[in-house]
């Protein structure tokens, strides 16, 4: 009888208690939807988690712990899917650009979601906070708010990967969430943002993250470097110092009432508020530089989460990007800058600029293709330049290119070591030039002292051997792929004949390898 009449009361209080018509309103429901999602397709799966979340942010009659719960479930199911997404994104050799964009803004996009909806919950929260929903969401706020900050330093991220500009509500938003938990005290409640990962966060750590990753220069990083730089942040943030009050270290500041991105203290805030925060490197320089010795040594450390498997040459030069970046003093420019404002052709690639530099049939076709940037600066080191953004479809940090200055005849060889895209539709480029007098080679493998047949092209770098020194190292450009430190190699310039011992691999790009060698 008292079940009976617990049933007849809920049937009673049905009658008078709105339900949301909503599909993911009913659990049962939920759970099969989220349970029949193609564990194979990640890409389906994200576009039809999207298109939930852009129908719950119309289901205005779902009570605000119902729609978190929800949400929370689908953003859960969501993660391993964005991961796989990611590493295509990030790893696949040969995407189209158009496969390209599409994986970015789908990745982007779904984060975009995540964090209007987790918004919308803490909205409503402030906006009825005596609402049977907003008290029985009271207990996960600590993990509403750094679900929230998470999508926002996501967004970040994945701008980032194409170079920005980053949008200044991103640091509005990230901001409030920050001082809503600070002035809730539980910014630095330590919790599992998502099921599976180890490592603990807070909305305090979340926003360190975010400005630690804006002051380490992503720009002059591939995008996988930019991943990896995130981990390694991610692993080194307990060191950093962030307070309210600046110390002798203090490097960054930022208000976090403002739009603006976090400023070194070079420049000091014009006026001081309570929501001024500042941040040192403290200990993560040391502790990073520990690491990079272990990885010079060819030793991994055993609890360094990169999120897959990288080699040291891959590793490395992030590394050395962030040791320099972290620094109590910020690097120098080794040569001064002079403003110009003149046409420059570009050709990108090995093959084009080995054309370029070889002189032979093909050098007035390639030529005839290249591209006009206008060079804004120049110094001994580089160019600096802009374009359209429309121009920069193949552009990434770490392209090789050849440029050659409006009315001049010779070409000088470099690499792509900046790339930011302006609010207006420009693109800024800085470029590192690798050598003035570039000639372009064939290189033979030498083998039991004879010279192989067949060739391969290669672009010799002629500055660092200037002097005659036989003892100056030669660097030389080769295809991806063509260093092998086991291979003397051998070429022909100006009727000398040069055999050369491999020495060291200095750097890779997507389509040429940089390397050391001695003359034998």
């Amino acid at each position: 009888p008292a079940r009976a009449g617990g049933r007849r009361r809920a049937m009673i209080l049905n009658l008078f208690t709105p339900r949301s018509d909503h599909p993911l309103a009913d659990p049962r429901e939920l759970r099969r939807i989220i349970g029949e999602l193609p564990p194979d397709k990640p890409a389906k799966v994200v576009d039809e988690i999207v298109g939930w979340f852009e129908s719950l942010r119309l289901a205005d009659d779902l009570r605000v712990d119902h729609l978190f719960d929800i949400v929370r479930q689908l953003d859960d199911a969501l993660q391993p899917q964005l991961r796989r997404l990611s590493r295509d994104y990030l790893l696949a050799p040969r995407l189209s650009k158009s496969e390209e964009r599409r994986l970015w803004t789908l990745c982007f996009s779904c984060w975009e979601w995540a964090a209007l909806l987790y918004a919308d919950c803490l909205a409503r929260m402030v906006a009825q906070p005596r609402d049977k929903g907003s008290e029985a969401l009271k207990a996960q706020l600590p993990l509403l708010a750094a679900r929230r900050a998470g999508a926002l330093v996501a967004q970040m991220r994945w701008l980032e990967y194409r170079y920005g500009p980053l949008r200044e509500t991103l640091w509005q938003q990230l901001g409030e969430v920050y001082l809503a938990a600070e002035a809730g005290g539980f910014a630095q409640k330590p919790l599992q943002l998502y099921p599976g990962l180890s490592a603990l966060t807070s909305v305090a750590q979340q926003y360190l993250q975010a400005i630690v990753l804006r002051a380490s220069s992503m720009d002059k990083l591939t995008p996988l470097e930019i991943e990896l730089a995130d981990r390694l942040i991610a692993h080194f943030l307990p060191g950093f110092v962030f307070s309210a009050t600046v110390r002798p270290d203090s490097v960054y500041w930022i208000d976090a009432a403002s739009a603006l991105p976090p400023a070194r203290l070079a420049r000091h805030p014009s006026t001081v508020t309570g929501t001024l925060r500042f941040f040192s490197p403290g200990s993560a320089p040391q502790q990073l530089v520990e690491v990079l010795h272990q990885v010079e040594r060819g030793d991994m450390p055993a609890d360094l989460n990169l999120g897959g498997q990288y080699s040291a040459r891959q590793l490395l030069p992030v590394l050395r990007h962030l040791a320099t970046y972290w620094a109590p003093q910020p690097p120098m420019r080794a040569h001064a800058r002079h403003a110009v404002k003149t046409r420059i052709a570009v050709l990108h690639g090995f093959d084009d600029c080995s054309a370029v530099f070889s002189g032979d049939a093909a050098r007035a076709g390639r030529e005839q293709d290249a591209r006009s940037w206008v060079a804004e600066n120049v110094s001994l080191g580089g160019f600096g330049a802009t374009l359209d953004d429309a121009e920069a479809e193949w552009l990434k940090v770490g392209c090789l290119v050849a440029i050659q200055p409006d009315g001049g005849d010779n070409w000088v060889l470099g690499i792509v070591r900046r790339f930011v895209r302006g609010p207006a539709g420009h693109v800024s480029v800085g470029i590192q030039s690798l050598a003035h007098q570039a000639r372009g080679i064939e290189l033979r493998p030498r083998v039991s002292g004879f010279s192989a047949a067949l060739g391969a092209p290669g672009i010799w770098l002629g500055e660092p051997a200037a002097g005659g020194s036989e003892a100056a190292p030669v660097r030389i450009v080769l295809p991806v792929g063509g260093f092998d430190v086991r291979e003397n190699l051998e070429f022909h310039l100006d009727g000398q004949s040069h055999l050369l011992a491999p020495v060291e691999l200095e750097e890779s790009g997507g389509d040429f390898e940089i390397a050391r060698f001695r003359r034998l």
